[in-house]
This record gives structure tokens, sequence and C-alpha cells, in this order.
């Protein structure tokens, strides 16, 4: 850690306010002297989820975009900064300041409620709502570090700066404050959901409905799952995941039948794809943000898009796959979307839903929110096949793909550790004038050649197919110390390549701090 003490500026909270009108502010978000009851307490929780999201900044970092070009007129500077992983300086509500300020603020009510508990002498009638809030913290303070720091490093992490991670409310002007290490912050949120996820009980939310806006079991050791992926723990990964979905992951399939029944319209297939409905989404966020727009089918953000390219040569729309190869557009179960006309060239999946919230409906004035599912079931399980690879388990990872696949593509053979080394080697590793699906891996954790590293390309393929727009590419891009270099896409194909090319370790794969949070005293990251 280091030994500067430093200073942080947080946002408040205001439970019916937006994200357009947050500021940095030294104060509390509640009153906490009416955080007297469990019901008071309850509402404090709805508060601990951050109301903006990653997902735009990530997106647009990981290598599933493309540059069109500066004669596409739909972009803006900050779309600009992000894609080519600059110190972003523009704001709006994808921007990274309010994405600090949500998750602080989103923390600040969990402490508070966890403050209240405490207060209350810990009762066991509120043992739910304290294994939410602490499952709560984690996830806050999660989304930080793996958006603003390194990638876990076993050999690194000890001296990475990551943010500081608060265990207590904040009851002073101007507080002084230390920037914890990424090791350290890992620490911290392993004991918190330690201790959080035994205490969440699903009972305690009104209907399943609602629970999907909280971290209910499934969520809580989905992210549990997640989190001992990233860090390199794959027993615990695999444990998490299994429990996530009660061992028996074909039960929480998705209902393609039902979904694919809205695909005539991007907009109402994105919308039921989110439902709360759907088994298979564990958890619903519904940020204010415009990633839907510029990952919809809309002309928003084209500029730096998922396209016809990316698609066709290492995404969603290669013929040659691990489970056989297509003469036609792959068959899933929900359709693809593609958009081309004049700058606009736009390859999607519905997996963000654009909501639009009237405050106002005769101005026709309100906020745009993006509506995604940060942890499902099909996400739980490709995390457990990852750490079954990683533990030489592939008749175990095998059974776990193959379920996966077997449920979002309409037509499929099996797929087999044969067919995945046939598959794997019949690419080149991918290069920015010459993509392919097969990236070139340098993790620090070590990948056997030969099987395991075909195994884990054939994982981290269907990983980016059914994450697609919801940014967590970019942190795939991190795990694997993935180098990407930006291009040019011209008349469907590579145009000029960029010298600005994102390498191993490379600074800038923690994203600087916000402007105003350096300001105010805090270290800001290497560049």
């Amino acid at each position: 850690m280091k030994n500067k003490y430093l200073f942080l500026a947080f946002s408040a909270i205001i439970i019916s306010g937006f994200s357009s009108c947050k500021k940095y502010l030294d104060e509390l978000p509640d009153n906490r002297a009416e955080l007297n009851n469990t019901e008071k307490i309850a509402k404090m929780l709805v508060s601990a989820y951050p109301t903006n999201s990653y997902v735009l900044v990530s997106e647009l970092s990981s290598d599933n975009v493309d540059d069109y070009g500066e004669s596409n007129p739909y972009y803006d500077r900050f779309s600009t900064q992000a894609f080519n992983w600059q110190d972003i300086t523009e704001t709006n509500n994808d921007g990274i300041d309010r994405l600090w300020s949500g998750c602080y603020g989103a923390i600040a009510s969990a402490n508070a409620a966890l403050n209240a508990i405490n207060e209350q002498g810990n009762p066991a009638s509120l043992a739910a709502q304290r294994g939410e809030a602490l499952v709560a913290r984690a996830y806050g303070h999660f989304i930080l570090v793996n958006m603003f720091a390194q990638h876990y490093s076993p050999s690194k992490s000890a001296t990475d700066l990551g943010i500081t991670y608060m265990t207590k409310p904040e009851s002073t002007l101007d507080p002084k404050y230390q920037r914890n290490t990424v090791a350290e912050v890992y620490d911290f949120m392993v004991k918190d959901l330690e201790e959080g996820i035994p205490l969440i009980n699903d009972a305690s939310y009104s209907n399943s409905n609602v629970a999907k806006y909280h971290f209910n079991k499934s969520a809580a050791n989905a992210f549990a799952a997640r989190l001992f992926l990233y860090k390199g723990d794959w027993a615990k990964a695999v444990n998490y995941a299994t429990a996530s979905f009660n061992n028996s992951p074909s039960t929480y399939l998705r209902d393609y039948t039902y979904i694919s029944t809205f695909s005539a319209t991007f907009a109402n297939i994105t919308r039921e794809y989110n439902s709360s409905g759907i088994k298979a989404n564990f958890l619903i966020s519904t940020p204010v943000s415009s990633a839907a727009l510029n990952f919809g089918n809309y002309y928003t953000g084209s500029r730096y898009s998922h396209g016809a390219y990316i698609a066709g040569n290492e995404s969603i729309l290669i013929k040659n796959t691990p489970h056989g190869n297509y003469t036609g557009t792959p068959g899933y179960r929900i359709r693809s979307y593609s958009y081309a006309g004049a700058n606009l060239d736009k390859v999607l999946l519905p997996h963000v839903s654009y909501q639009f919230e009237y405050t106002d409906p005769v101005a026709g004035i309100g906020y745009t929110h993006s509506v995604f599912a940060p942890f499902t079931l099909e996400e739980a399980l490709l995390t457990r096949a990852e750490a079954y690879i990683q533990l030489k388990n592939y008749t175990a990872a095998l059974a776990d793909i193959n379920l996966f696949v077997g449920n979002t593509f309409t037509s499929s053979l099996p797929v087999t550790q044969e067919r995945i080394d046939a598959w794997a080697t019949s690419f080149a590793y991918s290069t920015p004038t010459a993509s392919t699906p097969r990236k070139k891996f340098n993790a620090e954790f070590t990948i056997e050649a030969g099987t395991q590293e075909n195994m884990l390309q054939a994982v981290l393929y269907y990983r980016r197919i059914e994450t697609l727009l919801t940014g967590l590419r970019w942190f795939d891009v991190k795990r694997y110390g993935i180098e990407v270099t930006r291009r040019t896409i011209v008349a469907g194909v590579p145009g000029p390549i960029s010298n600005n090319k994102l390498v191993v370790r490379d600074n800038r794969r923690a994203i600087q701090l916000p402007q105003d949070v350096i300001t105010s005293g805090l270290t800001s990251n290497p560049r």
C-alpha cells in the first residue's frame, strides 16, 4: 500500500435522483439515524447498486469494435478517447466520473445499511440484508478495481495501484484515504463475499422478479465465480459457479423458444432477453446509459462498431466453429441482426435493451437506460468450463460447453476435444490485417500449448459471443494479455493500420482516474 495519504471525492446518493445531476460531495448519502427498521434498511439497499455502467467504456476499449473513419459523423470525443485508450476527459452519463461516483455512491449506501444493522446489534432478523449489503459492497469495488487498475496478478498485484476499499460510512468533511493495492482490494472483496453469501435469503425479497434486481443466491454466487476466475483460483470458481445454478444448469437454460417470438423487432427482443421472468438472468441492471443506443439498431456511435468484418472473421458470424461448419449464417436460436448502409455497419445480438424513462412526457424529456443482465446462467456455465480447463478436467469442461452450445445454436455437432483441436489449429493467430478468432495469449498463468490452449481458445470464443456488447470482453482481453491494434475499416475490410497498439501490461489497461478525483489528491494511474 502506498504510504502517502490521499484525498477522495465521493458523490452523494439521492435515492430519487439520477446520475446526470450527481456531484462530488463530501457528505453522507442518507440520514443513518432514520435507518432503524428492516423496511428502511431494505429500501436503502435499493441504492446499493451503481446507477451508471461500465459497459460502453469497456466495450469500446475492447477488440470487439473497429473504427469506420473520420468521415463517419456518428461519434463524439468521449467515444474516441475510450476507443483509443486515451485519458477520458469528456463526461456524460457513461463517463468514468459518473461510473466512479456511481460505484462509490452505491458502496456508501451498502455501508450505511451495514452500519445501521450493526447499531441494532446485528440481529438475525437482518441477516439477509447484511448479506446483500456485503455482496453489493464487494461488487461496487469489483467494478472499480477492474476498470481503474491492472488485472489481478499473483506476482504484481501486491504493488499495483488498486482503488480505496471503503468499509464504513464517512462522517467527516474532506477525509483522508489511502489507495489500496489490487491484492488488498481482492482480499477485502473475498472477505465480504465469504461472509455475505451464506446470509443471502431469496425469501427476503417480495417476489422472484424483485429478487432479480438484487443480489439473490444465484447472482451472488455467479459474482463470486467471476471474481475467483479473474483471481485465478480455479477450484473456487468451479464451486461458486456450480452453486449459482444449484448444480443443475439445465434447469436454468434460457427459454429461446419464447424469446425468439419477439425477434421481428429488435427493441422487443432485447426487452424480453433481459426480462426478470427469464430464469437464466440472475441479476438485472438498469443504469442511466447510452450503451443500448451505441450497440443497438441506431446510427448512434456507428463510427466505432462491431461490424461485419469482425463478426465474420472473429466472432458471431464466422462459419468455422468448434461445433461444426456453416455454409450460411450460423444458426442462433435468437437471430443476429445486421445493419448496413451509408455510415452504418453494425452486427448485433440483442443483449442490451434501450428503455427511455420520461420525466416530462409532454416535453419528451427524460433518461436513457440501457438494461442488461450482468450475471447470467450462460456466463456462469462458461466460467465453470474455463476453470475446468485450467484444472485440466477437459471432460467436465466439454460437458458445460456442449450444454451451452446445444441451447444457443439451432444445429450443432457435439463439441469434442478433437474437434476443438482441429478448429483452433485451422487458424493462424489473428493480426490487424487478417482477423481470426484465435488470439495470442500472453497471460501470467501457465497455459500449455496444444489441448489446453485450444480449449481456452474455444471457451473464450463462446464467451465473446455470449457477452457481446455487454463490456466483459475487455476484462478477458486484460486477463489473457491479448494485444490489440487499432485499425480503420474501409469498404468492409481493414484499411489503414494504426501504430496505436495496446501491449501486454500496457499502462492504459488501467483506465485513468477521473480528473476531479486526481485533482482532489488521489494518485493517478501511471502513463
